[in-house]
């Protein structure tokens, strides 16, 4: 569980960013895309799809490959710079293996400045789907199903704690190493039932504490929206399910999964903002559960989108496009974050971002040619002591 008790007159946050792991060559992309593809060849080949629409963004660095530690280096400095204390990896794992791993192990942990920055991982169990780009007249392509068997779950926890929270860096709650689960929907078909379910939590938890750790940190990512194809549906009567399955804390992975776009091709930042936080009032109430904030940068998901269809309100990723998303407003929503950390009744002073290079949602922190540093900096503006 989060903390009990916690010191609020301290001057520590966590603020974490959630880092999305396509902008290195993966065997998987190549085959489906061709060599050398990654999601950079997306942000390169969007196009403006409505009057006053900003694409294509440019990093502020380069299209740098991320499986490179000298360019996870830059990152790692620039966020530890600025306030950021943890990186939380999107991290796939199918039944016939890992996915996108080069990020997080050829990139940030073979980076001599990892130590600047701790890591965790958030098991992305949902089906990936082919929105590279996606098209209109058709139905994306299932590639890989998220669903897996019972043994392959034992297989990725004995290699997160064997590989990943063994790591001196790695984020950890009390001790107790962070987990974190996208879909709990697809992760209950795993086992079939919800007892199966958290028969295996328990037992991920046992072999946590074997491993030398006083626990295991489960925290579930929810919402109320579908988005990507292919998603399952929220779970109803949360509280039971989250207190039989295990759950530590919940969270949110973008606001736009609590919200609703009132318009197209745009929606202002500022309504998106106050939708996520009538959610955020209650989401610990409701479910039972302690509630880590979120605060999200942005929304585009155009570039996702085939560029020769006509831009129409179809479904992710031919979504609206938030405006109004300035530094200066992300900061506004930073501070309303931290506040909302420091009223809680108990808990470790958490804050998750998305994120740190969803580049192709038009959701990043990471600089570009427009802000340079701006996002960054707000950042250190409110957290850095």
């Amino acid at each position: 569980m989060l903390a009990q008790g916690v010191d609020k007159t301290r001057n520590r946050y966590e603020v974490a960013a959630y880092y999305f792991g396509n902008y290195h060559v993966d065997p998987r992309n190549e085959l489906a895309h061709g060599p050398g593809w990654t999601e950079w060849n997306l942000v390169k080949d969007a196009k403006p799809r409505f009057a006053g629409h900003a694409q294509p963004k440019a990093p502020l660095w380069g299209y740098g490959d991320e499986s490179d530690p000298k360019v996870f280096e830059r990152k790692i400095d620039a966020a530890a710079d600025h306030g950021l204390t943890a990186f939380i990896f999107d991290w796939y794992w199918y039944d016939d293996g890992p996915f996108l791993e080069r990020a997080l192990e050829k990139g940030f942990l073979a980076a001599a400045n990892r130590d600047r920055l701790k890591f965790a991982i958030m098991w992305a169990n949902h089906n990936w789907t082919d929105i590279h780009p996606a098209k209109l007249s058709s139905t994306p392509q299932l590639q890989f199903p998220g669903k897996v068997t019972p043994e392959t779950f034992h297989r990725i926890t004995d290699h997160v704690i064997e590989k990943y929270f063994a790591q001196p860096n790695y984020w950890k709650i009390d001790g107790c190493p962070y987990f974190s689960i996208y879909e709990l929907g697809r992760f209950l078909e795993n086992f079939g039932s919800l007892g199966a379910a958290a028969k295996e939590v328990a037992g991920f938890r046992e072999r946590v504490k074997q491993a030398g750790f006083p626990d295991l940190h489960f925290n579930a990512i929810l919402w109320g929206e579908q988005i990507l194809p292919g998603q399952t549906k929220q779970i109803p009567d949360l509280k039971p399910f989250l207190s039989e399955l295990g759950v530590d804390s919940i969270g949110s992975y973008v606001w736009i999964h609590h919200t609703q776009f009132r318009g197209f091709p745009v929606v202002q930042y500022k309504d998106i903002a106050a939708q996520y936080e009538r959610y955020r009032a209650t989401a610990a109430l409701n479910a039972g559960k302690p509630y880590i904030p979120n605060v999200t940068v942005g929304w585009d998901s155009s570039p996702r989108a085939c560029q020769t269809d006509t831009f129409i309100a179809k479904g992710y990723p031919f979504t609206a496009v938030i405006e109004g998303n300035t530094p200066e407003q992300f900061g506004k929503y930073l501070q309303s974050a931290k506040e909302f950390v420091n009223a809680s009744p108990a808990g470790s002073r958490i804050i998750t971002v998305n994120s740190w290079n969803e580049w192709t949602e038009g959701s990043y922190l990471e600089p570009d040619t427009v802000h340079g540093l701006g996002y960054l900096e707000q950042i250190a503006k409110v957290f850095k002591p």
